[in-house]
Formats: structure tokens, C-alpha cells, sequence
């Protein structure tokens, strides 16, 4: 049986004739998640990183501001946009599976030993998958709620990060991750939804 009262612990929408019964969406959470890193370093499996991801930032875009002035005021556009790096910390586990990953990726990126840099970036860049999971395990399989897919990726730091007798922490590396583009997949649930391109004259818009 229906308890109604609890589909109204949402916000009123104005002219929606949903809303009244609508009630309240399950956030995704921020604890089910995986990361996957495609063509990382050269060893197999890279799974071993998927499991000792500790916590990763979410894609963050930033567009240029070009500022028109006219004459009493100022119009903004936006220009060219930027993706910022990612943040992924992994514990640094006694097999040295993920040192070994970590370092024989940025040995692709430069061979510290013999002092040469890799030719191109097809070289070394790779694929990483950040994976919004709906809390399934086992026999029950989890569902990709979201993926975020960042293409051309490579790591712009590595920290090794701080010792300490002090603490019952696990040791850690944390990764910074630049790349080219990012895609929210399936097509049509964020980034990469295909959206018809307008053409206009004019800078300002809505009103």
C-alpha cells in the first residue's frame, strides 16, 4: 500500500502537474563509484588500480571570458574552454602493483633512466572511465548510472606523498590527470548530447 504522504518531500514546481506526486529523486551517491584506466602504463591487469582507487575528482570545464565593450555596457561571450586536471589518490598497496603501473607510465611519458622523451602523444596518452554506480554487487551486477570519459589523458604530477610514524593511514600516490576532451556516456545524459548548432549574428541573447 502506498503511503502518499511521502511523495510530497519534494518542491512544489509551478504549472506541473507531476510534481504533486512525483517525490523525491535518489541521489546518485558519492561512495559508489569506479575509476578504470585504459592503456595505463604497460602491465596486466590494470585492474589493480580500479581496486585501490581511494577517491577521484569529477571533470571541472572552465570557458574563457571575451569581453565586447559597447557603449554604455559590456557584453560577454564565452571563448575558447579549458578541462581541468582530475585528482585520482590510490593506496599504495605491498605488491607494488600500483607503483609499478604509475611508474611505467610516466616512464611512456619520459625514460628517466635513459633520459628520452617518448615521440608523440599517441605514445603514452590513455583512456580514463570515471563510472557512477547504482550500489549492485555480486550476484546482483551493478548498473553504469553515468560514465565520464576523458580521452588523451596522461599524468601532469605524481606524489608520492609523506611517511609518517604518527599515523595508521595507508600510504597513498596521488595522480594529477590532464587530457584533451571529456564525454558523459550514454550519448544523451550530459556532455556529447547532441544539441542542434543555431546560427546567429548577434552576441546577446534572452530575454
Amino acid at each position: 500500500m502506498a503511503i502518499s504522504t511521502l511523495s510530497k518531500f519534494t518542491v512544489p514546481l509551478a504549472n506541473d502537474q507531476s510534481s504533486g506526486s512525483q517525490g523525491l529523486l535518489m541521489p546518485k551517491l558519492q561512495y559508489r563509484f569506479r575509476a578504470i584506466l585504459e592503456n595505463f602504463g604497460v602491465s596486466t591487469p590494470r585492474s589493480e588500480l580500479t581496486k585501490q582507487v581511494m577517491d577521484i575528482t569529477r571533470p571541472n570545464l572552465t570557458f574563457d571570458q571575451v569581453t565586447l565593450d559597447v557603449y554604455n555596457s559590456r557584453v560577454y561571450v564565452a571563448g575558447k574552454h579549458t578541462w581541468e586536471p582530475i585528482t585520482i589518490t590510490l593506496r599504495d598497496d605491498v605488491n607494488n602493483a600500483v607503483t609499478k603501473l604509475v611508474g611505467e607510465q610516466i616512464q611512456k611519458q619520459f625514460d628517466f633512466f635513459e633520459q628520452a622523451s617518448a615521440a608523440s602523444g599517441i605514445d603514452y596518452k590513455f583512456v580514463a572511465r570515471i563510472e557512477m554506480l547504482d550500489g549492485g554487487n555480486g550476484a546482483s551486477a551493478p548498473n553504469v548510472l553515468e560514465t565520464f570519459e576523458l580521452y588523451g589523458a596522461y599524468v601532469e604530477n605524481v606524489n608520492y606523498n609523506t611517511l609518517a610514524y604518527n599515523t595508521s593511514e595507508p600510504s597513498t600516490i596521488t595522480l594529477s590527470v590532464r587530457y584533451d576532451n571529456c564525454i558523459q556516456t550514454p550519448q544523451g545524459t550530459g556532455i556529447g548530447t547532441a544539441v542542434a548548432r543555431t546560427i546567429g549574428t548577434l552576441s546577446t541573447g534572452g530575454g
